[in-house]
């Protein structure tokens, strides 16, 4: 299984502006009004099939239906990734995990009800009856339910959202919006703008897929942090990152 890229898969960088900022994409959230407004314009972007930027709890995420196959090549062919990196798929609960995925370990829900919102990816089997297409995941996916209101918010309204980083591969991933509209420009239709994102260390990914559960990338999350709330279960996870 090839390793599930994460909305916040390179080290957050200052990125220069290949362009200014376009009237109309990158859109406010500092008073209600407008807050309501940009999360009601990404979501009737992304039910038309566009691709959307959305702030996350580390860096600024590129995003698309995740169960729109045209949205997520859009999506993939916007930062210059092929279908051997496919995204993992943010949602705004961790009752939406039972939907998505199968056979779930139980030390892989405590891992959900300690970290979940929070930097943690878990990559799951997925179910065998959902009709998406997110690349060569050959039956996987990869989860994550990020701590970021605004983020959930909009997932509330779409749905599960394919998310990458939001930058083109090599670059840096964005922060800020116009970090994610310099860089990304007309391949998007909206970019909900909602400050500085945090940035600091990319979540911790964790397959949860065979009989021992491994650490594919360290992350936000020590070894250490998630390995304190397995041992009382009697579970552990091994290093493979």
């Amino acid at each position: 299984m090839s390793e599930p890229q994460n909305p916040e898969d390179r080290t957050p960088e200052t990125p220069s502006l290949e362009k200014a900022t376009t009237p109309g994409r990158v859109l406010p959230t500092t008073t209600p009004e407008e807050r309501e407004s940009a999360v009601e314009a990404a979501t009737l972007a992304v039910r038309r099939g566009a691709v959307v930027v959305l702030p996350t709890d580390t860096v600024y995420g590129v995003g698309a239906d995740a169960f729109d196959p045209t949205a997520v090549s859009q999506l993939l062919a916007a930062k210059g990734r092929g279908r051997d990196m496919p995204p993992p798929v943010l949602i705004s609960s961790a009752v939406t995990a039972d939907a998505l995925a199968r056979e779930i370990p139980g030390w892989a829900r405590a891992l959900m009800d300690a970290f979940w919102p929070g930097p943690l990816t878990i990559v799951l089997h997925q179910q065998a009856s959902l009709q998406w297409d997110l690349g060569d995941t050959r039956g996987t996916v990869a989860l994550r339910m990020p701590d970021h209101e605004l983020a959930r918010e909009i997932l509330e309204r779409t749905g599960p959202l394919a998310v990458s980083s939001a930058n083109l591969t090599g670059r840096p991933a964005a922060t800020t919006a116009q970090q994610a509209d310099g860089m990304l420009g007309d391949a998007v239709e909206v970019i909900v703008d909602g400050g500085t994102s945090p940035g600091g260390s990319a979540s911790t990914i964790v397959d949860a897929t065979g009989p021992q559960g491994r650490v594919l990338r360290t992350g936000a999350l020590s070894l250490e942090e998630l390995n304190a709330v397995l041992e009382p279960q009697g579970a552990t996870l091994v290093d493979n990152g």
